[in-house]
């Protein structure tokens, strides 16, 4: 089943495309600034080991013109609340064990969401980003098993999770992707791992993670 999503905004309609396979194994929310190829491969992996995926646009077309937008912490925040209550009552999604996916300036963001929604966000994965500008608080409150994946030559938010690393409590683990590598075993080895009500014993579990 697929179908497209959307959610108002006082700025504007945000655009997303959910798919749902038959008996999906759960849900991730693959959150970004703006659609990249690198998510709809992400997102085409996740569907392959049996879950569903919401590919999910956080800023309008307009809010894009500013530079300053994708830096707005508390802005993408509450847009990724919105998404959480929308996916909460919609019928396609309501019953799924939910994970989240966010890469570059949505990272911190997403952090912060799954500190307050710790009995809804499940299982984080982030691409890079500068996770400290999550802030402390919502470091340490943070139980969601967290998997950071790095970019080889991604030094300044290899830094920023060294400076954070302190601060969590919860399971984590990092990884470093070769150039173009793709992104989606490793997070569904994740899921499966961290997901054990809809994980079925075969497939991505046994894929299993570098290091």
């Amino acid at each position: 089943m697929n179908r497209h999503f959307t959610l108002s905004t006082p700025q504007g309609t945000l655009h997303g495309y959910l798919e749902r396979p038959e008996q999906p194994r759960g849900l991730v929310l693959i959150a970004h600034i703006e659609r990249t190829d690198r998510d709809d491969l992400i997102a085409t992996g996740l569907v392959a080991q049996g879950y569903a995926t919401l590919n999910m646009e956080l800023l309008t077309a307009r809010e894009l013109q500013f530079a300053d937008t994708a830096q707005n912490v508390p802005r993408l925040s509450q847009r990724l609340l919105d998404l959480l209550d929308l996916l909460r009552d919609d019928g396609d999604t309501e019953d799924l064990p939910l994970a989240l996916f966010a890469a570059g300036d949505v990272t911190p963001a997403a952090i912060r969401v799954a500190a307050q929604r710790d009995m809804q966000v499940r299982v984080l994965a982030c691409h890079g980003g500068l996770i400290d500008r999550a802030g402390r608080q919502a470091l340490e409150l943070m139980n969601a098993p967290l998997l950071m994946l790095f970019d080889a030559d991604d030094n300044l938010n290899q830094a920023a999770f060294r400076r954070a690393r302190a601060h969590l409590h919860g399971p984590y683990s990092e990884l470093e992707l070769a150039a173009d590598e793709d992104a989606a075993p490793y997070i569904s080895a994740w899921l499966a791992r961290h997901l054990p009500a809809v994980a079925d014993g075969n497939g991505s579990a046994e894929l299993g993670l570098r290091g």
